[in-house]
């Protein structure tokens, strides 16, 4: 079957595709089909697509395709362009059911085949050859997604640059699993069959090979710039599938080795850490003196636990925490900025354990995920030190960000996640706050003689989504006027919160032994968009950076069974609340958190999306610090550049990691 394709003044590109009988196309086939029948067999798929499927293959390894030698780069460009539309194709329809493969926006496939597109061309530099450069690619792609695929099923996020460093924990725990196939990964297999075999049959040549490089690397720049142009304001998404349907998964996993790579801040020297340390060293050995208390200490994280009169005022058919709000002996509360609102609840509980902050981090990274390689210096670590006995406590799943790998390299000497707990003691589909208080008693009751326990919770109860009815919960608690269904069904939860809270305070208000409470809402909830016009008479865009805020703020609270001063705080920030937490424990302050001590009093609040300036009276963007407000959040910067990412010139003092120690 010979045929003409004409090109500009009258040229001609000649090609010739035609079938052609081999005996050897009948046993190829018959093992490719034969493989086809053996998944057929095990996964199990419409018999109309193995026939398909088989009369494909065979179709295309009879054919015999003679090129134009003339014009090798317009059957390049056919085959790269419609290989990597195949290879993003491929990817997202492996991962993603047909709801959310809908939801990746024009703009985003476009991004992603560029992406591939880089890839594609970045190859044929090495190789010199079109056809190698397409099958190298396009199976490199399918193996990555394959691989997310399968570590998807495993532990419920996507696999991201940030598990090649942990990939020895994950052979360690693979073989427990195993590896299913549905028949979108059949179909994808498939696709990549035919799609090889097409381009075998495809022979293109190049006569002067330094001049396609050449070529190659221009359009593979002009590519990454486009990408880089669109995408350098997206945000890395971590949260189970969202970085696939919102992203795709390719874009998305670039964006993660982007975010990977933090640079040094201005003034950042070992000279410059040196002159802190010696601010800081003064009684730096001293850990515990005689008049200390060491007492029980439970930090509670609320999963979307907010006081949304934040926002704006609103009224409610009867007081949401009544009980919170009448807390005032031997408490300290007030609000604190979270750095994450609606989502990403690792980062809260990250700020507040290290007491560093993500202001300094890439948007849309997740420290859990990306760069807690090492055991890092935390309130856990120092009250491991001081011979506390450190308990986490999270009625969820194990592997829910990375929460398994996470918590021994924190210096966590027991774990409880949701196997642990009663799974009858449910409110709509999560474990109750009050099973995991009364796991938290249970525990205390249990202490050693003289064991000194820290236990940390981290809630589930109030986890959106917020709009679905259900048959095990009242919603009795609502707003006044006009409201939506999701803010009503979150209202009654954090009145169940409340109740819950009470029960735990109550408790342990009559024990003799010395107790503290840290209460904190990792981030508020993500309702309905049109509810927020409703409390700011806005809603979500074009906000002010004082209003911006608002939507970040959390409430907490620390209360003692022992005598401490009665404080309202107006506003701090989650990365201080550890440091405050020691103070009213008693326990002399380690240099890290005496520096946090001393630059709460400069900057009282701070997180990924700006500070409290005390000077100008409002919320102010970090750049825009001046005067000794930018030189504390620069020291800041300094020390927590320190910890994370300087592994040889880390500061002992600052952060005294176990494995310095240890060796």
């Amino acid at each position: 079957m010979p045929g003409i394709l004409l090109y500009g003044n009258g040229m001609k590109i000649k090609f010739k595709i035609r079938l052609e009988y081999d005996w050897k196309n009948n046993i190829r086939a018959a093992i490719v089909i034969a493989l086809a029948v053996l998944l057929y067999a095990t996964v199990g798929y419409h018999v109309a697509v193995l026939i398909g499927f088989g009369a494909a293959y065979y179709l295309i390894k009879s054919l015999q395709i003679e090129l134009d030698e003339r014009l090798p780069w317009i059957w390049t460009g056919l085959l790269f362009a419609g290989g990597a539309a195949l290879s993003v194709f491929c990817v997202q329809y492996l991962l993603l059911d047909a709801e959310l493969f809908a939801r990746l926006s024009t703009e985003k496939w476009m991004l992603n085949i560029l992406c591939v597109l880089v890839l594609y061309l970045l190859v044929q530099l090495f190789t010199g050859n079109s056809g190698v450069s397409c099958i190298i690619a396009s199976v490199s792609l399918l193996l990555l997604a394959f691989i997310n695929y399968f570590v998807y099923l495993f532990r419920g996020n996507e696999f991201s640059i940030a598990d090649i460093r942990a990939v020895g924990t994950g052979l360690s725990v693979a073989a427990t699993y195993a590896l299913r196939l549905n028949t979108r990964g059949v179909y994808v297999l498939f696709a990549e069959t035919l799609f090889i075999a097409l381009v075998r049959k495809c022979e293109i040549r190049f006569q002067e090979k330094w001049h396609m490089r050449i070529i190659d690397f221009l359009l593979g720049a002009l590519c990454a710039v486009v990408v880089v142009f669109n995408a350098g304001s997206v945000d890395t998404q971590t949260w189970e599938q969202k970085g696939t349907y919102l992203n795709g998964y390719i874009l998305n996993f670039i964006l993660g080795v982007r975010d990977s790579f933090v640079s040094p801040p201005e003034g950042y020297s070992a000279e410059a850490v040196e002159e802190l340390e010696q601010q800081y060293e003064t009684d730096a050995d001293v850990c515990q003196q005689p008049d200390e208390l060491d007492p029980t200490i439970i930090v509670i994280m609320n999963e979307s636990f907010a006081d949304l009169s934040t926002i704006g005022d609103f009224e409610t058919n009867e007081p949401l925490t009544p009980f919170i709000d009448s807390l005032k002996e031997n408490t300290t509360k007030g609000y604190a900025l979270s750095s994450v609102f609606g989502a990403k609840t690792p980062n809260s509980e990250w700020e507040f354990l290290s007491g560093n902050s993500m202001a300094f981090l890439p948007t849309g990274s997740v420290v859990y995920q990306q760069y807690l390689n090492r055991t890092p210096a935390s309130l856990v670590s120092n009250l491991k030190e001081r011979g506390y006995t450190c308990v986490a406590m999270h009625p969820y799943y194990a592997t829910g960000w990375s929460r398994d790998r996470i918590y021994p390299r924190l210096g966590y000497d027991e774990m409880h996640f949701i196997d642990d707990f009663d799974q009858t003691k449910l409110l709509r589909e999560y474990i109750t706050d009050e099973e995991l208080y009364h796991k938290i008693i249970e525990r205390y009751e249990n202490r050693g003689r003289r064991e000194k326990l820290y236990l940390m919770g981290i809630t589930m109860q109030n986890h959106g989504g917020y709009g679905q009815p259900y048959d095990n919960f009242d919603e009795e608690y609502f707003k006044l006027g006009r409201s939506y269904t999701d803010a009503n069904q979150y209202f009654s939860l954090i009145h169940e919160s409340d109740s819950a809270v009470e029960k735990l305070i109550t408790y342990f208000s009559r024990e003799e032994d010395p107790v503290e409470i840290v209460f904190f809402g990792d981030h508020q909830p993500s309702l309905c968009n049109s509810f927020y016009p409703l409390l700011n008479g806005k809603g979500l865009s074009n906000l002010t950076e004082d209003e911006l805020e608002s939507l970040y703020m959390v409430p907490f609270f620390i209360w003692t069974n022992y005598d401490t001063p009665e404080e309202e705080v107006e506003i701090t920030s989650l990365n201080f609340l550890s440091t405050m937490a020691l103070e009213r424990a008693g326990i002399s302050l380690p240099p890290y958190n005496r520096f946090l001590a001393d630059m709460q009093q400069v900057v009282p609040a701070i997180n990924a999306r700006g500070y409290y300036s005390k000077t100008a009276g409002k919320f102010l963007h970090v750049e825009e610090a001046e005067g000794e407000e930018a030189e504390w959040i620069s020291r800041y910067r300094i020390l927590q550049y320190n910890s994370m990412f300087d592994k040889r010139g880390r500061s002992f003092l600052f952060f005294p990691y176990f494995e310095q120690k240890e060796g």
